[in-house]
């Protein structure tokens, strides 16, 4: 599978006050074209602040956005406009990312108008749209946004997406404000769509069930920065970096005879304003020594596409090993 988007060395800054926050710091991965990346980590971590950067809502401060070739943090905004049918974002709570007072055929259409599609043109293909999620043109077309449930305007939010024609989706967070019956149907709509169409999706999530789930492959970030990426089913059978093995130790599970996990992830996520040199984990990490707060580890392989940014990488049997180590303390 070839590349469809490549981000290297990705910052963004904000000023806040009492100073500025770096909330992505070097961030960079690569999504091929038909693949799902899965983009995990606690809230405040710069999950969604990277999805934004990608579509350049608003344009990173540094690095390289990549799509299809083509670098978007040099593009003028005509060209750049040129594109946004190509890139397309699923928010986290479709009630406020729809219009409440406007009817759904012109939600829909919204985005073939802006581009001077032809309006019976528009009208075919937003009915299409609406068929493919599940609901029906003639029925809900002509009635407003505020009528729906949750998982109906999440539909039409996925439907209004889709009549561009998209390459890439950027679905943030879409089913988090979802009740859990209606997050399933969701999810499975997501994966008819991306498979019919061929897409590729950044899945951003704090959900590590939702994002195994979905996702071919699977990047954990900490405190603005990437601390693990590789293939799912390696990264949750073998967590190589202890924050991600914390992650996965919190997950519950439901078999009341399974073996106690490690103890749960505690100490408080440091400042963004004041991060800690080096690793930025070493404070919350069982494993840290001298070196983690004089050097930032790098993403180093660790197996088979598989890489983390650890100067003391889990191993074999250092995962049971780490279950029973406090994540509490560390270097300061």
């Amino acid at each position: 599978m070839t590349a469809l988007l490549r981000v290297e060395n990705l910052v963004k800054r904000f000023r806040v006050p009492g100073g500025t926050v770096e909330a992505v710091s070097g961030v960079g991965f690569t999504l091929r074209r038909g693949q799902t990346l899965g983009l995990v980590g606690e809230s405040g971590c710069g999950k969604s602040t990277t999805g934004r950067a990608v579509l350049q809502l608003p344009p990173p401060d540094e690095g390289s956005v990549r799509f299809g070739g083509t670098e978007l943090t040099t593009l003028s905004r005509r060209r750049l406009r040129e594109l946004r049918g190509r890139l397309q974002i699923v928010w986290q709570d479709p009630r406020s990312a729809l219009n409440p007072g406007r009817k759904v055929r012109d939600l829909v259409a919204e985005g073939l108008v802006i581009a001077g599609q032809d309006r019976r043109a528009a009208g075919e293909r937003v009915d299409a749209a609406l068929a493919e999620v599940g609901l029906d043109p003639a029925a809900v077309g002509g009635r407003r946004a505020h009528e729906f449930s949750g998982g109906q305007c999440q539909r039409i939010a996925i439907a209004r997406a889709l009549v561009l024609g998209p390459e890439l989706l950027i679905c943030d967070e879409p089913v988090a404000s979802l009740d859990v019956s209606v997050q399933a149907q969701v999810l499975n709509l997501l994966r008819d769509v991306k498979d019919r169409h061929g897409l590729s999706l950044l899945f951003i999530s704090h959900d590590l069930g939702v994002v195994r789930n979905v996702s071919d492959r699977v990047a954990v970030m900490y405190l603005g920065r990437i601390v693990e990426i590789g293939e799912v089913s390696a990264v949750y059978a073998r967590p190589a970096h202890p924050y991600t093995r914390a992650l996965l130790d919190a997950v519950p599970v439901p078999d009341p005879d399974a073996p106690p996990p490690g103890p749960p992830l505690t100490g408080e996520v440091p400042s963004p304003l004041d991060p800690p040199s080096g690793c930025r984990f070493r404070t919350r990490c069982p494993l840290a020594q001298p070196v983690c707060a004089e050097r930032t580890p790098p993403l180093r392989d660790v197996g088979d596409d598989h890489q983390a940014a650890c100067h003391f990488p889990l191993t074999g049997d250092d995962h049971q090993a780490a279950c029973h180590l406090p994540l509490t303390g560390g270097t300061t």
